[in-house]
């Protein structure tokens, strides 16, 4: 598709049952950007001890924690725009969501994963990130208790 002259562009999705929906303006041109691969490094873990890092757990109902990568232990660069990584909630109490968005942006809409109460799942994404050099991004749970996450991130998108 053509870009607009701000360098976004508008999808149209149509289903053959007549319903159909246009997105504008929803991507970002960022420019060419290289994959940089990392041994993968645990970022995030809320059942471990208190931190940045670590505990609490997402609280429910909305709840979100920013995460600052480039100060975390798999020191993603500051100049990252996105990071590759594994999201994981481990055992919620009730099913839900978590969402995923860089820090300083709103959030989508989308859930990055989905689970059902008692279920460890995971999901392997493409995450963006702040570009305010802290490398952040935001999670948030759309479950209404609590529940722990876990990040690794083996690789960082940037110039």
């Amino acid at each position: 598709l053509p870009p607009h002259a701000a360098g976004s562009a508008d999808v149209r999705v149509a289903r053959t049952s007549g319903k159909a929906g246009t997105l504008t303006g929803g991507f970002r041109s960022v420019g060419p950007l290289r994959f940089h691969t990392m041994t993968p490094c645990r970022a995030v873990d809320t059942r471990a001890a208190a931190g940045p890092f670590g505990a609490p757990a997402l609280p429910g109902g909305g709840g979100e924690r920013t995460f600052a990568l480039a100060t975390s232990a798999c020191a993603v660069p500051a100049a990252a725009r996105a990071v590759s990584a594994n999201l994981t909630a481990v055992a919620p109490a009730a099913a839900g969501h978590l969402v995923v968005f860089a820090a300083g942006d709103a959030p989508s809409g989308t859930s990055a994963l989905n689970f059902r109460a008692g279920s460890t799942r995971a999901n392997a994404l493409i995450l963006p990130v702040g570009v305010d050099g802290t490398a952040s991004l935001v999670i948030g749970n759309g479950a209404q208790s609590a529940v722990d996450v876990v990040l690794d991130v083996s690789g960082w998108l940037g110039e």
